[in-house]
């Protein structure tokens, strides 16, 4: 049984700060949310508490990097953490590359990549078609203008980091997230 410590504690604190004032596309939830669930899942498949840390903070180096963050990140976590996290990343440049660019690299990266990151992915991905799901349910195609990729764009991503996760794996959350995006792209088409 993996027992969390304190540094699990800290994480949780600080991926809390760091994604303060985010929230997510169309509902404008507030984003930690999202986090919780992607460490749930890290946590639910096995993850350990480097990788369910590394759930936390995922999107931090993405999403909310300034100075000194990944150094903040290696000082308070680790190596290992900050590598999971870099990793997860698309891309921490600023100003951000074009979409598709970012997804490409992405994809090439992830099919080289450890199993602790495909398991952080893997949640992060779940997490996320999920809640496409749940947001063309309840708003229907609408939703698709809010997002850089579109419909197609998203739909071809979320195909291909399935592509690239189960040749690496069959882990059960992989394989879960396989049907998820098959109900994507049937509700999406429909």
């Amino acid at each position: 049984m993996l027992e969390l410590t304190p540094r699990f504690d800290e994480a949780l604190r600080f991926a809390v700060s760091v994604h303060r004032h985010q929230v997510r596309n169309v509902t404008e939830t507030p984003y930690v949310g999202h986090l919780l669930r992607v460490c749930g899942l890290v946590l639910e498949y096995g993850g350990t508490e480097d990788e369910a840390i590394a759930g936390l903070l995922h999107d931090a180096l993405e999403d909310q990097n300034r100075p000194g963050l990944v150094d903040e990140i290696k000082q308070r976590f680790g190596p290992q953490v900050l590598e999971i996290v870099r990793e997860c990343s698309d891309t921490t440049q600023r100003p951000k590359p074009p979409w598709r660019e970012r997804k490409e690299q992405f994809l090439r990266r992830l099919a080289e990549a450890n199993a602790a990151v495909r398991l952080v992915v893997a949640a992060d991905k779940w997490d996320n078609v999920n809640n496409l799901l749940v947001l063309l349910r309840r708003f229907g195609p609408e939703i698709w203008q809010h997002f850089r990729g579109g419909r197609e764009g998203t739909l071809w991503y979320y195909r291909e980091i399935v592509s690239v996760l189960r040749r690496a794996s069959q882990n059960p959350l992989i394989l879960d997230l396989a049907e998820r995006v098959e109900q994507l792209h049937k509700l999406a088409k429909a």
